[in-house]
């Protein structure tokens, strides 16, 4: 009886679906996309996304057409469909290199790798982005700072900025804890390497301080005395600035990005 049951709720739902794909076998363009942007509104975002795709597919070359194609990133965003999402937006970037629209096309793109990862239980569970793949913290630093550097006077630019300093500092974080293990087991080259990479590659980070720290100890474990004594002068003389908090590291990575559906 259950079976029966199961089964005949399958049919009503196929039966369902076929009635609405009758229907709307006459829609324009302009129908899908109001239909996609209802969807979309409610929350549906697999509805929102198949309206679009079928859009694209019927009407290629209409203006909708080249919309859909952003709105279909974005409601994979929404969705948290990340490899979907830049998929779309790279498919984009290919097909539309000069669009007026593609600062906010790279915004998505880096706050798509920004928030990957993250999900229900970071309401539970605070989330360490250091602690992510550094390929996805450097790919979405890299998104934003393309952002910046082609469209400086883009209303994500700002944002963007301050994601940038973020990430930085949780690249460096990443580096850092790495030191900090091998510190503990008195491997003082691997350590000393490790810090140098902070100076190095985020000397701009508020870990450079603590950086600095970790190779004079090391040096100085090493033997290197020259070494550590230069380092420590380093430090001497830029403590106030290495101390110093710097601006955009309070950005809150939980609040609701500015991002929101392109109606351009």
């Amino acid at each position: 009886m259950v079976k029966f049951l199961l089964i005949t709720l399958i049919l009503l739902i196929q039966a369902c679906d076929n009635v609405k794909d009758e229907l709307n076998e006459n829609w324009s363009a302009k129908e899908f996309y109001e239909e996609a942007t209802d969807a979309m509104d409610a929350g549906e975002f697999q509805t929102a996304i198949k309206n679009l795709e079928t859009l694209e597919a019927r009407f290629p070359f209409d203006p909708y057409a080249k919309q859909a194609q952003l709105d279909i990133a974005y409601a994979y965003y929404k969705f948290e469909e990340p490899d979907s999402t830049i998929s779309a937006i790279n498919r984009f970037m290919r097909l539309h290199p000069r669009d007026p629209n593609l600062d906010y096309a790279y915004y998505l793109k880096g706050l798509t790798n920004f928030t990957r990862g993250s999900g229900f239980l970071d309401s539970w569970v605070p989330r360490d982005p250091a602690r992510h793949d550094a390929e996805v913290l450097h790919s979405a630093y890299n998104d934003f700072a393309t952002l910046i550097r082609r469209f400086p006077n883009s209303r994500y630019a700002g944002d963007a900025y301050q994601r940038m300093t973020f990430l930085r500092n949780e690249m460096a974080q990443k580096e850092i804890s790495i030191a900090e293990f091998y510190l503990e087991r008195g491997t003082w080259l691997s350590a000393a390497n490790r810090a140098k990479v902070v100076i190095e590659s985020y000397q701009d980070s508020m870990w450079s301080y603590r950086a600095l720290e970790i190779m004079i100890t090391s040096y100085k474990n090493l033997g290197l005395d020259d070494l550590a004594a230069d380092t420590q002068r380093v430090l001497d003389i830029n403590v106030p600035v290495l101390k110093q908090a710097v601006p955009g590291t309070d950005i809150d990575i939980e609040a609701p990005p500015v991002i929101t559906r392109n109606d351009a």
